[in-house]
């Protein structure tokens, strides 16, 4: 299933940039990602379809909940139950509810998935001999002091590089 998702239904939903990803935009999109922050919108390199996600979407809702359905109308027909019309109004909240939380927690998924997938591409290219699980986090607390310290931009690559091999 994750073979399907990041060969077929990541190509299909989301539109990628040809550029690699600049220095700086790595250093910041992998600070935000050991944060735990959200990405979408905040990372450049890649741009989602919403008509795609929101297709892709129902069609999943609807491979799972067809047969659920079914299986439900089957019971209550085979055994005669009449369902009152509250508990029918509580059942379409509760669907109602799943359905779009489950929408937001798919997308934050995927654009999750695809943001560490864009980090590490780019951090093959800036930072070719650190592993990324190794030294993500501490690349990410690099940053961050740099930051503090009000390092230029121009400098930023050889102070993150300087303090890398330091350590």
């Amino acid at each position: 299933m994750i073979n399907f998702i990041d060969r077929q239904l990541i190509p299909y939903i989301f539109s990628f940039s040809k550029q690699p990803t600049l220095f700086k935009e790595l250093l910041v999109a992998n600070k935000m990602y050991n944060d735990g922050l959200k990405l979408e919108g905040n990372m450049a390199g890649f741009k989602i379809s919403l008509v795609k996600l929101y297709a892709t979407f129902l069609l999943f809702w609807n491979i799972i909940l067809l047969p659920i359905v079914i299986i439900f109308h089957y019971v209550m027909v085979k055994f005669d139950i009449k369902l009152d019309c509250h508990l029918s109004i509580l059942l379409a909240m509760i669907f109602t509810m799943l359905f779009f939380s489950s929408f937001t927690i798919y997308r934050d998924w995927l654009v999750q998935r695809v943001a560490l997938k864009l980090i590490q591409k780019g951090w093959k290219n800036h930072f070719p001999h650190f592993g990324f699980e190794k030294n993500s986090q501490e690349v990410s607390n690099i940053y961050a002091q740099a930051l503090e310290d009000g390092i230029a931009s121009r400098e930023l690559e050889l102070y993150v590089m300087n303090k890398l091999l330091k350590r």
